[in-house]
Parts: C-alpha cells; structure tokens; sequence
C-alpha cells in the first residue's frame, strides 16, 4: 500500500505561485503520478497526468502554466502552478499507479487525501 501526503496548499492572488508537493511512503521508481482536482460543484478532472507510457499530459486549461516533476530521491513529486486564475481554485489530488510491464496504468490505485488552493481575483 503507497501513502501519498499533499502539502504546499493555501490562498493566492490570481497571478501568483504555488508549487504543490505529494510526497509518497515509499520509493516512487516504479510509479505513475498525477495530480487531479475538483472545484465546488464540480466533477474531479485531470489536471496532469501520464500517459501509457509516462509523458505528462496536461489540461488544456493549465497548458503552459502548470508544470509536473519529480524527486526521486526524496520520494516526492510536484506540481509548479504559475499564472494562478480564479478558476484553477479547487482541491487538488495526488494519484498513483504501479508501473506494469513497462506502461503506466489506465487507473491510479493510490490517491492522497487532497488539499484546498483557492485563488482570488
């Protein structure tokens, strides 16, 4: 069983940064990760995630403002969010799945437990 733990959330002017950390309970070698979100009244999307075989897919509505990456060696993977809008307000979600065979799964088996990023106007 993974553990993932979020942290780096909080309030924001639009404009400004927030960098995201999910930091896993063991080595992330063989994982896909992601990051999701969910606003008020809405249903959860993808806001970066892998394909079948690992390269990061952003959203078309965080394209060119939010980046993914990784630290290995701290078991930790981020998400750089530049250019913050109103609208990027929402919980966002850390995901994970076991690599098998060489490709990232359809469906992440581990989530972290989320946390809050509001961005005002």
């Amino acid at each position: 069983q993974v553990q993932l733990v979020e942290s780096g959330g909080g309030s924001v002017q639009a404009g400004g940064s927030l960098r995201l950390s999910c930091a896993a309970s063991t080595s992330t070698s063989q994982l896909c990760m992601g990051w999701f979100r969910q606003a008020p009244g809405k249903e959860r999307e993808e806001v970066a995630v892998p394909d079948r075989v690992g390269r990061s897919i952003y959203a078309d509505s965080v394209k060119g403002r939010f980046t993914i990456s990784r630290d290995y060696s701290k078991n930790t993977f981020y998400l750089q969010m530049d250019s913050l809008k109103p609208e990027d307000t929402a919980i966002y979600y850390c995901a994970a799945g076991s690599v098998t065979l060489g490709f990232c799964p359809r469906q992440f088996a581990y989530w972290g437990q989320g946390i809050q990023v509001t961005v005002s106007s």
